[in-house]
């Protein structure tokens, strides 16, 4: 079978190609396949002449690269791989729905396991030895399905003496899947007030 005859000429695709990763890197390449309309092995091709690694080795190099160590639980606890936490900010990770978490017959995660990602990344987040979830606000957008990559990102609103408030929307694409609103305890007692501004921020 011939492939379909390339789009765009070379060069000027992996131009476009090592932007489409800059923007997303969580992008796969099947995405990047159907986005330029060439075959995987032109992708892949394209990204080792570009010195791009693959999706696994990128989220790997990220982690490495750019988060501070967790405090409130051991690393592996928190569900997904963290790719980015900056403690009382902000925190992003990725869960792949893999065949255990999903129900044998509908192929739709079970909501427990999308509820964990959250909510380990919002404890994560919290610059302290002891903290644990008091309340959580939480709202199921859309079922989520096997083999798709779940995207939480975390943001601290607020954070006082005993207590902070996380937001976390979870994406599945550009499409919100799940999005909580946490309330944690800490232990620490001396904290000045805190956290990335939103709307109800000066």
């Amino acid at each position: 079978m011939v492939f379909e005859i390339e789009r765009l000429p070379k060069r000027q695709r992996q131009q476009q190609l090592a932007k489409a990763i800059e923007e997303n890197p969580f992008i796969t390449d099947d995405d990047l396949m159907r986005t330029f309309q060439v075959s995987i092995q032109t992708i892949r091709l394209d990204r080792l002449e570009l010195g791009i690694p693959e999706l696994r080795e990128r989220i790997k190099l990220m982690a490495e690269q750019s988060y501070d160590q967790v405090r409130s639980l051991p690393l592996h606890e928190v569900i997904g791989d963290v790719i980015d936490l900056q403690l009382d900010k902000s925190g992003i990770s990725m869960f792949e729905i893999a065949d255990e978490h999903v129900f044998s017959r509908t192929k739709i995660a079970r909501g427990h396991h999308i509820f964990s990602q959250a909510n380990s990344l919002a404890v994560a987040l919290i610059n302290d030895q002891i903290a644990l979830t008091a309340a959580a606000d939480i709202r199921f957008v859309r079922p989520v399905k096997l083999g798709e990559k779940c995207i939480a990102k975390a943001y601290v609103r607020s954070i006082s003496k005993g207590k902070a408030k996380v937001e976390v929307f979870t994406y599945v694409g550009d499409e919100v899947v799940f999005q909580g609103n946490f309330i944690i305890y800490h232990s620490t007692k001396d904290r000045t007030e805190g956290g990335e501004p939103d709307a109800d921020s000066d």
